[in-house]
């Protein structure tokens, strides 16, 4: 993860890269939130009701996993949280969470709004009625970002569309092709507007050439670089570990203001 992450662009000088499990103050910011959350609200959320549908008996760790993502917002006062449309319903926990915090023993938590990409979400190449998902049981429902250029052009081949052979854009008629032209607009960083204008004349399968290419020549780099970092894991250890330090300077005197406002000590 920290290696897609740091191909991905982040920079470990401008942001703190960290393993969220070795900053012990976020599992105790999570119980004590988990304190002024009710069952009735953790039910709601998405994640829950898909998942736990679909193993028929979810776990307590996944029914609050929505709380712990609210600690690991509120412990550093986060202000603005870049999230998929997906999240919003767990993001405005985090903001349900720190106005109760608020309400009950003073201010101390923002609200942290959404930083919604122009891409909100990007839809399974097998079911687009369902968004694409690492943890799909179809392996050729989603591209990966370390996906060979063979991987990633089978996969949009096979991807499901329809019986027009017109490229446009209808989320609700078309929603195969309609994910088709998502897709080829977030890798050419271009509106779905343009990337219908550059699809005129072309038909489904000569325009899934035209999305396969984009997205090979936008995650090769991603790909080869992954590859670059985890052939020396040291040097990913040692950045983890700076993280970690620096994570801690933060949680640590948060966390200490939590705990004798709820009256721990």
């Amino acid at each position: 993860m920290a290696a897609s992450l740091l191909a991905c662009g982040i920079d470990p000088e401008r942001a703190i890269l960290f393993q969220q499990s070795q900053v012990s103050e976020h599992a105790e910011l999570s119980w004590i939130l988990g304190c002024l959350t009710t069952m009735p609200r953790l039910r709601h959320l998405p994640q829950w009701k898909m998942k736990s549908k679909i193993k028929n008996e979810g776990s307590v760790g996944l029914f609050t996993y929505p709380v712990l993502q609210a600690a690991d917002i509120l412990l550093y006062k986060s202000t603005h949280v870049p999230v998929g449309e997906d999240q919003i319903q767990h993001l405005e926990l985090a903001q349900d969470l720190a106005r109760i915090f608020n309400g009950r023993y003073g201010d101390l938590f923002p609200e942290p709004a959404a930083l919604l990409s122009s891409t909100r979400k990007v839809k399974s190449l097998r079911d687009p009625s369902s968004k694409m998902s690492k943890s799909d049981s179809q392996a050729m429902a989603t591209i990966s970002i370390t996906d060979s250029p063979d991987d990633i052009a089978l996969k949009l081949r096979r991807a499901v569309t329809d019986f027009t052979s017109e490229v446009t854009f209808d989320p609700e008629k078309r929603p195969g092709v309609s994910n088709l032209v998502t897709i080829h607009a977030a890798m050419e960083k271009m509106s779905v507007e343009e990337a219908v204008s550059q699809a005129r004349g072309l038909d489904t399968g000569a325009y899934k050439k035209v999305v396969t290419e984009a997205v090979i020549q936008r995650l090769t780099p991603i790909r080869e670089e992954i590859e670059r970092l985890r052939s020396d894991p040291a040097h990913l250890e040692g950045l983890l570990a700076r993280g970690t330090l620096r994570a801690r300077e933060l949680a640590a005197p948060v966390l200490r203001e939590v705990r004798q406002r709820v009256g721990f000590c």
